[in-house]
């Protein structure tokens, strides 16, 4: 294991709308996209496209356009612009996925609260509809740059943007599951149910999980979103050869839950974090052949190995989101920025990180 050395920095330049909604300070999800970078925070319903400065080494990227989720599918809530909590993006072939945390919260006790109302705020648990969404987007070339869009029709084929509906909604499947249906009315902060990560391999779509964390074991699931002809909007779910639509894998990361998945050639990246609230540790794992598993995996000893330590601060700093960033590196964005990563300007700083040697 390698501790963490900002190889070099670059400059994410958000828009004001972006800015007034606090993205730039709650970022939850990224993914390079050639020159762009698809961005996400987890206090809004909208995903963020930003531009690279340079095709090469880029410095910055801006130029932000937003995309409300709602525009593109039906989202669950009554109100379109609730929260989604996105917590994972994922770009593959013709199609940019995004995944809710799907997780329940507890109301937080702030400095005005005390005594008995302290204490029934305390007890309040509430869950938000537009949490509970996995959607897949078409990427279509618009003036020259990867939009995405309600439909694309590809060699004749039309392609719509779709989403999970409430009859495959995952909170639903999980109910009767021997490891997570217990976890389902506990909040995502208390060891509860709280999907973080997102990585896509082909058909594989794999749903990193940040809670519940089990005698020290996290989560994966494992799906695959298909669509049919008849409701090219609906995203539905193969069942696997044990009958379910889905498929659990647990990985040994020393006791921390997911908080984001990068694929890497036929690995997984695996930035690991505190389930509870806590600063730290964090650290990339590499998840060895994960896209080669066939069956349900305990994925340890020599299957995953611990890659880089990442720093923190004490309060702020939190590591969420994670994408491969020209060879060998990664791209590290962070939740509650230190002061020092807010520029002057208006800028957020993100870190790039070498990644060690693959194993041959």
């Amino acid at each position: 294991m390698s501790t963490m050395t900002v190889d070099y920095t670059v400059r994410l330049r958000f828009s004001d709308d972006s800015r007034a909604a606090a993205t730039h300070t709650n970022l939850s999800a990224v993914r390079l996209d050639g020159r762009v970078l698809w961005i996400a925070g987890d206090e809004t319903a909208t995903v963020e496209r930003l531009l690279a400065d340079s095709p090469e080494r880029p410095a910055e990227f801006g130029a932000e356009a937003r995309f409300r989720l709602a525009d593109l599918v039906d989202l669950p809530g009554a109100d379109a612009d609730e929260e989604a909590d996105v917590e994972g993006l994922a770009r593959s072939g013709d199609f940019l996925w995004a995944v809710g945390s799907h997780s329940l919260r507890r109301k937080q006790i702030r400095d005005r609260h005390d005594g008995p109302k302290a204490l029934k705020r305390l007890a309040r648990i509430e869950g938000q509809d537009n949490r509970q969404i996995l959607v897949r987007l078409p990427i279509a070339d618009v003036d020259g740059v990867p939009t995405p869009v309600r439909e694309k029709v590809v060699d004749g084929v039309t392609h719509r943007a779709a989403a999970l509906s409430g009859r495959d909604d995952l909170r639903r499947l999980l109910r009767d599951d021997e490891h997570l249906a217990p976890f389902l009315p506990i909040p995502g902060k208390d060891n509860g149910l709280d999907i973080e990560g997102i990585a896509v391999v082909g058909e594989r779509v794999y749903l990193g999980l940040r809670g519940p964390v089990l005698r020290g074991w996290a989560f994966v699931l494992e799906v695959r979103p298909y669509v049919t002809p008849e409701e090219p909007e609906r995203l539905r779910l193969r069942l696997f050869e044990d009958g379910r639509p889905y498929r659990k894998h647990v990985l040994d990361l020393n006791g921390l839950g997911v908080r984001d998945l990068c694929p890497d050639g036929d690995d997984l990246l695996v930035l690991a974090g505190p389930t509870m609230s806590l600063d730290g540790p964090v650290w990339i794992y590499r998840w060895h052949g994960a896209s080669r598993v066939g069956m349900p995996s305990v994925v340890r000893g020599e299957l995953i190995s611990r890659e880089l330590e990442l720093t923190f601060g004490e309060g702020d700093d939190h590591a969420e989101g994670m994408s491969l960033f020209g060879d060998g590196r990664v791209l590290v964005v962070y939740d509650s920025p230190a002061a020092a990563r807010l520029t002057e300007d208006g800028a957020v700083i993100a870190d790039v990180l070498k990644l060690p040697p693959r194993r041959p």
